[in-house]
């Protein structure tokens, strides 16, 4: 019970983790501004889960004051510790814009003195005070996944409310207004979205945005649905081809992420706070206990006392944070 209890409350409390190695943004420090898993989509691909709550509404969930001062206080310990912070990132467990408040978050963080980055599915982009919520960030990725109505149900399984054309002029309206790095992520699933048609509607709608990069990703980590696969060496080099026949700069995001996680010296937390967004590779683990000079046990009873689990994924060993109201 006392473990359960130190698990939730540490969960709720803490807002702020990593920083963890994110191969566009560096060392990035992550900022977990929605509970789990409260999303306007629940995409097959996901590495947290299905969505246990749709919704598509905005609220407030946590005092925008109380993040910015853990960030703050974060960030000042990790430069005591001499660890490198590229990026504070929006990467919450669900999605970021959900949270009426961003806006007040990431203006008090403007004056940390490092860039502010949003990953967001762009299902909001919609709404002008969305648009504007998130346009004092210095790098904002948006999710394009399909460019057809059937697909992108199929893929990201949007809430009944929301509409793809709007969604889609929104992420047009944005992109002439948002004065950042704004960037695009299409994360392609066989036989899903990796279709020849499918890849010419995603390259035209995406050469309308104009972003500086437009990546390609397959799933890397463990999936919502066990029937998800990344797409084949094929489809990949079509749509890197069709992509740049587009106009646009296209970069491949399918190699691992590497292994430099940062280390607070509170190691159990370490771990727990990045595996609850960002599954690790057991590589990566081991690092961070290396860094700590301690030993693998720590992981094991972490395991058994449910509060890591470890997952098979395309050959590879990844150990993620229980959320046990979430089915995998």
């Amino acid at each position: 019970g006392r473990a359960l209890l130190t698990m939730t409350c540490g969960r709720e409390d803490n807002r702020v983790f990593g920083p963890v190695p994110s191969r566009r943004l560096g060392q990035s420090l992550g900022i977990n501004n929605i509970p789990p898993k409260v999303c306007t989509y629940s995409c097959v691909y996901c590495q947290i889960g299905r969505t246990s709550r749709m919704q598509a509404h905005r609220q407030s969930f946590y005092d925008p004051q109380e993040i910015a001062k853990q960030v703050e206080q974060r960030v000042r310990r990790l430069r005591e510790l001499g660890e490198r912070i590229d990026h504070l990132s929006f990467v919450p467990d669900g999605e970021p814009t959900l949270d009426a408040r961003i806006n007040e978050i990431i203006a008090s963080l403007l004056d940390v003195g490092i860039d502010v980055a949003v990953i967001t599915n762009a299902s909001l982009l919609w709404k002008p005070e969305v648009r504007d919520a998130i346009s004092k960030a210095n790098w904002v990725s948006i999710k394009v996944d399909a460019a057809s109505n059937q697909t992108w149900h199929r893929i990201n399984r949007p809430h009944k409310d929301l509409d793809l054309a709007s969604i889609q002029a929104g992420c047009i309206q944005f992109s002439r207004e948002f004065e950042g790095i704004l960037t695009t992520e299409t994360m392609l699933i066989r036989e899903v979205n990796d279709s020849e048609r499918e890849i010419a509607l995603i390259a035209d709608f995406l050469s309308r945005l104009k972003p500086q990069v437009s990546y390609l990703a397959v799933p890397t980590r463990p999936p919502a649905e066990a029937w998800v696969t990344p797409s084949s060496e094929f489809s990949l080099n079509m749509a890197h081809q069709m992509f740049d026949s587009a106009g646009l700069n296209v970069e491949f995001l399918i190699e691992a992420e590497g292994t430099t996680f940062g280390y607070t010296g509170d190691v159990e937390n370490d771990i727990l706070s990045a595996a609850a967004v960002h599954p690790m590779r057991k590589e990566s683990v081991l690092k961070l206990l290396s860094k700590a000079g301690l030993p693998w046990s720590i992981v094991e009873t972490l395991i058994a006392q449910g509060q890591l689990k470890r997952i098979e994924y395309q050959g590879d060993t990844f150990y993620v944070r229980s959320l046990p109201h979430i089915k995998r």
